[in-house]
């Protein structure tokens, strides 16, 4: 019986095989073919184990060499075809890809020479129509974890015409070079063709003066890539020429992109080209000394040559008016030899080194001269002197994402005669904020063609990952606030955080007994991630360290150089989690249970404050003023912070946004940061509060009205005052009521206590 088997397993394998090795790669073998062979194969490998057990190896019937060395190499054939496609399927590759922008490569003279034809197609002139959603293929840049655009530098080629006359005067300037290489250095460059986004050809057309525009815009043509502009970045600097001067660079560019120095609201296509500086190379070679904010010896300065007459004398007319406040400097006539023009200013005979002199004054004159965009700007932002633009319809530097009304002042030109008066009106303290704004400016976005380079890619990169864009503050803030540590949960997606827990901030004066049952309690919530207690009081020391209780998640013990309430929500670096647990040092009846849901209740709102201690605001009509209210009701527009979980960002919209003068007001006070902090949120986010679990008591029973500040007679009346007094300043009443509550699902069902998520859930 076995014998028949074997026989029939043999001869049911062999056809294929023959079939497959003879002429596979012309047969047609349909799919139900393929499986009987495989199926066949699977019983070959059954019947030989069969015939092996049964009567022994003897009865195999041996291969004859030739065909076992022939199969032999028809399957490592295969199997390296298999391997070989694989690799081509899954290895990173593009035809089309070039080496990495190499100094070699930005050699001039090496690189490869390309004549342009008189009769070789040239762009059309830029479509002013142009927007990101009509002349640009978002597509292309497609989705990444990064959220990073993909940029590629086409290879340097030396265009000439016919005659072998180059394009540009000047070929690739060493501002363009440094531009292409802090693009290649950054984390935006890619030398794969076929995975970038956006594409900048190493024709440099920074400077206009120095191009040939028709054979410039030839050359853009020939570009592989073109496609009409579509997804490309030009940067231009100096736009325009004599005589007309236009605000947009003249070379035909069809859909590209542009990043522009002179811009003017005519020529600008809002959210489709970026306005970008006209760099200062004094920015490189002089480094001026640290000058703290505060007054300087002239109010005015005005340090531009070729400023127009009409202008000057307007200028002459205001010192004569003021005196001594206004300095009004013009080139030098008398300079020794060898001694450069660029850095020397003079008034009335007298020399002052420049760009040095801009330190000496508080504000700075940026007059419009034959273009909009002047490389003073730069110089006058390096001396951290505050900018005076008079340049009507002039499109300031990266105002697309930089709130200039923080670093400068913008005057009509039909007001030029008014301007000493209206910069003696600013107050000082905003002048030395203005001071310090207008020098990171140019520390963050001025300084070198990296920075102008780098903040241009960020830009285009936030219109296409908007969900992912720098906020405001990290545009706009120096970086001693640390915006980067911190997403702001504002923007959808709305999702849990990724940091798993919460950081419990327990503010505490001296109920050092109080304050150990609080950490007591707290240390038995499961998602509790860290314990940071904010010691408020400087007249005396913390316990111990060894009398602290043992908890097993890390204890942290910040003290605080002054005694202020607004310390609670300050953003210190110790808190690492998403979510915050503010909770004061007397909130003993809270159970972990409780404390436990109101975090799962946070992660699915975490923009809202969610808290225990429910407050209500209201409109008092004989009084005629906010009222606020602590007795039970249906409503709650409020949760108090004693014992409320929110976003670590708001820790730094509280710290360092807080409208107006509330947050001293608190300090000045000692109360209401809870009140200010619902302000705030609701300001920010439109939305009300979310109280959780049915608790309404949180009075500390051991506490006395000594200990407490929310227990002094005056108390109430106090907190009606903050409303007041924070509406005003808001200019509005943000707050918002609601009639709900979050409490687990199954707490009051007469169920099981131990199939419920949250059994202790407290009561009234």
């Amino acid at each position: 019986m076995n014998q028949v088997h074997s026989s029939k397993c043999s001869k049911s394998i062999v056809l294929p095989l023959l079939v497959m090795g003879s002429d596979y790669s012309s047969a047609r073998v349909s799919p139900m073919e393929k499986k009987t062979w495989l199926s066949r194969a699977v019983g070959l490998s059954m019947c030989a184990s069969v015939k092996y057990s049964a009567r022994g190896p003897a009865l195999i019937p041996r291969m004859k060499t030739k065909h076992r060395i022939y199969y032999i190499a028809l399957f490592s054939v295969v199997l390296l075809g298999l391997i070989a496609t694989g690799m081509f399927q899954f290895w990173p590759h593009s035809i089309e890809s070039t080496a990495d922008w190499s100094v070699e490569r930005r050699s001039v003279q090496d690189s490869p020479l390309v004549h342009l034809p008189a009769s070789s197609p040239i762009p059309e002139r830029g479509d002013l129509s142009c927007r990101m959603h009509t002349c640009f293929d978002v597509y292309r840049c497609g989705y990444n974890p990064k959220n990073r655009i993909k940029v590629y530098i086409y290879p340097l080629h030396r265009y000439v015409d016919e005659l072998g006359a180059p394009i540009s005067s000047t070929g690739l300037s060493r501002e363009y070079n440094e531009l292409l290489s802090a693009i290649s250095d950054s984390e935006f460059y890619t030398d794969d063709v076929s995975r970038a986004c956006l594409f900048i050809p190493s024709i440099d057309v920074l400077n206009q003066n120095s191009l040939r525009i028709r054979e410039t815009a030839q050359a853009l043509a020939q570009l592989h890539r073109w496609d009409r502009g579509m997804n490309h970045l030009l940067f231009n600097m100096l736009p325009g020429g004599p005589p007309d001067y236009n605000t947009a660079l003249d070379v035909p560019r069809d859909r590209a992109l542009l990043a522009g120095g002179g811009f003017s609201t005519w020529t600008y296509r809002q959210g489709y080209d970026v306005s970008i500086p006209v760099y200062s190379p004094l920015s490189a070679e002089v480094e001026l000394p640290k000058k703290q904010p505060g007054p300087r010896p002239y109010l005015v300065l005005s340090s531009q040559t070729a400023v127009h007459m009409e202008y000057r004398a307007e200028l002459e007319a205001l010192k004569a008016e003021n005196g001594e406040a206004i300095l009004i400097l013009d080139k030098c006539t008398n300079l020794s030899e060898g001694v450069s023009p660029t850095r020397k200013r003079c008034h009335r005979g007298q020399v002052y080194d420049y760009p040095q002199t801009l330190q000496e004054s508080t504000f700075c004159v940026v007059l419009r001269g034959a273009r909009l965009g002047q490389a003073v700007l730069s110089d006058v932002l390096q001396a951290g002197c505050i900018p005076v633009i008079i340049a009507d319809s002039y499109i300031l530097p990266f105002s697309e994402v930089l709130d200039w009304k923080r670093a400068s002042m913008v005057i009509p030109e039909d007001k030029l005669s008014e301007m000493y008066s209206i910069l003696k009106s600013i107050p000082q303290r905003q002048v030395e904020e203005m001071q310090r704004q207008a020098h990171w400016f140019w520390e963050a976005y001025f300084s070198s063609m990296k920075a102008i380079a780098l903040a241009t890619l960020q830009i285009i990169n936030d219109r296409i990952y908007p969900y992912a864009a720098r906020s405001y503050e990290q545009w706009n803030d120096p970086s001693v606030v640390k915006w980067s540590s911190v997403n702001s949960p504002l923007f959808l997606p709305l999702i849990p955080p990724r940091s798993p827990g919460f950081t419990a901030v327990v503010l505490t004066y001296d109920r050092v007994e109080s304050l150990f049952r609080v950490i007591t309690e707290i240390s038995k919530v499961p998602s509790l991630s860290k314990l940071l207690v904010v010691w408020n009081n400087q007249n005396k020391s913390p316990p111990e360290e060894s009398v602290w209780p043992k908890i097993a998640v890390p204890l942290k013990v910040v003290r605080t150089t002054e005694n202020k309430l607004s310390n609670r929500f300050f953003p210190y670096d110790e808190i690492e989690t998403e979510a915050v647990l503010a909770i004061d040092d007397d909130i003993i009846m809270l159970t972990s249970d409780e404390l436990q849901f109101g975090y799962e209740v946070w992660r699915e709102f975490p923009d809202r404050l969610v808290g225990y201690p429910g407050r209500l605001h209201l409109w008092d009509h004989e009084m005629s003023k906010w009222k606020y209210e602590s007795e039970w009701t249906n409503e709650v527009s409020m949760v108090l912070t004693g014992a409320a979980f929110y976003h670590k960002y708001f820790n730094y919209l509280y710290t360092y946004k807080m409208p107006g003068d509330i947050k001293n007001w608190v300090d000045a006070h000692m109360n209401c940061e809870d009140i200010a902090m619902n302000f705030l949120v609701a300001n920010v986010t439109g939305k009300a509060p979310i109280k959780v679990t049915p608790r309404k008591k949180f009075k500390c029973p051991e506490c006395t009205a000594i200990d407490g500040l929310s227990l002094d007679q005056t108390h109430m009346v106090e907190r009606s005052e903050c409303i007041n007094k924070f509406a005003s300043v808001f200019g509005m009443m943000p707050l918002k009521v609601v009639e709900h509550r979050a409490d687990p699902v199954l707490y009051k069902d007469d169920f099981p206590e131990k199939l419920k998520s949250f059994p202790n859930i407290g009561s009234l």
